[in-house]
């Protein structure tokens, strides 16, 4: 007994876990039963760790999925619409939309329409294409490659570098030493602005379809950063123009031309008609019957005949609505120093180099943009319905008393205001401390060199001076020129020379010979050419600025010390003033006002400013967004670009091509308040 107890086994150990090692297992668990059930649970053990591993994703496999399943509808897109008829988007789209009608080129060819009169195209700011031919060794590779236009990509590539080659001399205007940007010739050079994106293009379709082709279209290309006259200075851009149309009318049949200026090329070409006839050396030579012998009728698009008060805004604090409903949201982009760029500063420097944005500041003083308690547009009603029927009475709406009251309260004749209770009040309650003998000091920019190297002229107007014109709390288009001059004393000086923004009291002054005075058509005379037609054409329906609430940045040192106040609203949605910006009827970018004033009546029959009687006419057009996104950017819109592919618009500029007159067109076209407005303008003719 006592054998037996000494070879007692002693007590088991607790079985281990099937993923342990059994080595060390008692004689009973290595037993070939345990042995086998060790492997099955080992097994199973391992198929489930093997499904949670299957069914788990990685962010790594679901970003491979996502790109997979890009690049294979991309592919099978791409395949699809190369495999399919060129006729089947047309069909998807009538099949959604309704049948398109025909383009105005192709109407008119039914018609029987023929090219008869040559035909130039005078591009606006901005939309015409930049190229480089000589830069600094930054710009190394970029030879003839546009730097304005196209896909901008030197943009993104290398931005200070960009803003250099695109600035112009500060004191002169002309190039910057080692620098030689020149405007793209030919019709490319502003048929797109940017891939996809059409200036010109779809006129010049619509006109070759009747006969056009290059030898009798023209664009007139110039390089829209300078002053009107340096252009000629520089590139002799306007001996040119007058060259090219002498040519095409010789070479027609002695048929004159159809001159299309779009935006500020309707300025371009105002100037053009002056110096083509002025003597040498300042002018062109051609004598007071040029524009007679040579022009058929001017058709202007979007003209800022009277300036925008959306150029005041850019050059005051280089913004817009838009850019200012941007500023609002993210602050950060373009306020602070965001990856070195200092943005609107950059831009600011850059833009108050180029002497055009001056040709657009408003013209004609308070007489015509209106004064600290009226302006002609007093009462209009903020109603995006206004147009719908066509008809220039402002319709009915539920809101109709509210919206009245409030549109009588705007002072649009303020087209800057600090506050928007200054914007509201009544002038003999607003106490103004007058800036202009402020003296400037404690300059903002002393203390940072980071300043200094985005140079505009803020950083030597000083804290008391950027006191100085808040304190003055009001400024109509009188005062804006003085705001100007006190606040960008050096680009004013340079725009004194090329531009003037007044009225003429007596046009046959000789000091109206000047070419400063040539863009502006309240201080010259039309040319001696009874047999010319010239036409205003226009979008209208859609709000458009017309003056601004300001505030002072709260930003620190060398920030750009005003800005639009976005905080300041008027209250319900159908209210004239939206994030800062009293709005008016108009295309977006022009205003009514200006862009219908000089055809309605400073130009209309026999006035001073027009003596030899040329016939004007008004054609507008109220806007229709795109019903849907196959519509591209829609067929009669009457935004300031987008009019470009209106079809109204288009089939107009053909048929007076083609040899129609403006009364065979029905005369004026008018959906707006602008007969009325005119009448309010007491201009003597």
């Amino acid at each position: 007994m006592a054998m037996l107890r000494r070879r007692k086994a002693p007590p088991a150990p607790p079985p281990p876990p099937p993923s342990e090692d059994h080595s060390s297992a008692s004689p009973v668990a290595s037993s070939p039963k345990a042995e086998e059930v060790n492997e099955t649970e080992k097994a199973k053990a391992s198929e489930k760790v093997r499904k949670e591993r299957k069914g788990r994703w990685s962010c790594l496999d679901s970003c491979c999925w996502l790109v997979g399943v890009i690049c294979s509808a991309w592919w099978l897109l791409l395949f699809s619409y190369n495999a399919m008829p060129a006729s089947f988007p047309q069909y998807v789209t009538e099949a959604i939309t309704g049948p398109l009608p025909d383009p105005p080129g192709v109407k008119l060819q039914k018609e029987g329409l023929k090219a008869k009169h040559p035909v130039v195209f005078v591009p606006g700011i901005v939309t015409g294409g930049l190229e480089l031919w000589e830069g600094h060794q930054c710009a190394d590779g970029l030879f003839r490659k546009r730097l304005w236009g196209g896909t901008f990509g030197e943009v993104y590539k290398r931005p200070l570098c960009w803003v250099e080659h695109m600035s112009l001399d500060n004191e002169t205007g002309l190039d910057p030493p080692g620098i030689r940007v020149r405007p793209v010739t030919g019709l490319v050079a502003a048929d797109y602005f940017a891939p996809g994106y059409f200036v010109w293009a779809v006129l010049i379709a619509n006109l070759a379809r009747i006969g056009y082709e290059e030898k009798t279209m023209y664009m007139a290309a110039y390089d829209w950063r300078m002053s009107f006259q340096n252009t000629e200075v520089r590139d002799k851009t306007l001996s040119r123009i007058k060259s090219n149309i002498e040519l095409m009318v010789s070479t027609n049949g002695g048929r004159k031309v159809v001159v299309i200026p779009h935006s500020m090329g309707v300025l371009y070409f105002l100037h053009f008609m002056k110096w083509v006839e002025a003597p040498a050396p300042l002018g062109g030579g051609g004598g007071p019957n040029w524009c007679a012998d040579h022009i058929k009728a001017v058709m202007n698009i979007g003209g800022p005949f009277l300036g925008v008060p959306k150029a005041v805004a850019g050059l005051f604090s280089a913004e817009a609505k838009d850019v200012a409903v941007a500023r609002a949201i993210a602050p950060g982009v373009l306020d602070s120093d965001f990856l070195g760029l200092q943005t609107l500063r950059h831009v600011m420097r850059m833009t108050r180099t180029w002497d055009s944005t001056m040709s657009m500041i408003p013209k004609g003083g308070d007489t015509i943009w209106g004064g600290f308690d009226w302006s002609p547009e007093g009462g209009y009603e903020c109603n995006p319905k206004k147009h719908k029927n066509n008809d220039s009475r402002a319709s009915k709406d539920v809101d109709g008393d509210m919206v009245k009251s409030q549109s009588q309260s705007i002072n649009y004749g303020r087209i800057v205001s600090f506050g928007k209770r200054v914007a509201e009040t009544p002038s003999a309650k607003i106490q103004q401390i007058d800036f202009r003998g402020a003296v400037k000091g404690n300059n903002v920019a002393h203390s940072n060199a980071s300043c200094r190297e985005i140079w505009t002229e803020y950083h030597e107007l000083g804290w008391a001076g950027i006191k100085a014109v808040a304190d003055y709390k009001a400024f109509t288009a009188s005062s804006l020129l003085d705001l100007l001059h006190f606040v960008a004393p050096k680009m004013m000086q340079r725009g004194s020379q090329h531009f003037s923004y007044g009225i003429a009291d007596n046009l046959d002054d000789p000091k109206y010979m000047h070419y400063k005075y040539w863009s502006n058509p309240l201080e010259i005379k039309l040319p001696n050419a009874p047999d010319m037609e010239i036409y205003s054409l226009y979008g209208v329906g859609i709000l458009t600025e017309r003056a601004y609430v300001y505030k002072l940045s709260p930003s620190a040192e060398c920030y750009i010390p005003f800005q639009i106040d976005t905080s300041a609203n008027g209250g319900h949605q159908q209210s004239c003033l939206q994030g800062g910006v009293y709005l008016a009827d108009g295309d977006e970018t022009v205003p009514v006002l200006s862009a219908g004033y000089m055809c309605a009546k400073g130009w209309r029959g026999k006035t001073r400013f027009n003596p030899s009687g040329i016939k004007t006419y008004i054609r507008e057009y109220n806007h229709a967004p795109p019903a849907n996104l196959l519509e591209g950017r829609g067929t009669q819109s009457g935004a300031h670009v987008d009019i470009m592919g209106n079809f109204a618009l288009i089939e107009d500029v053909i048929r007076v091509a083609a040899g129609a007159t403006g009364e065979d067109l029905g005369g004026d076209q008018v959906y707006s308040d602008i007969l009325k407005w005119s009448e309010k303008i007491n201009l003597r003719l």
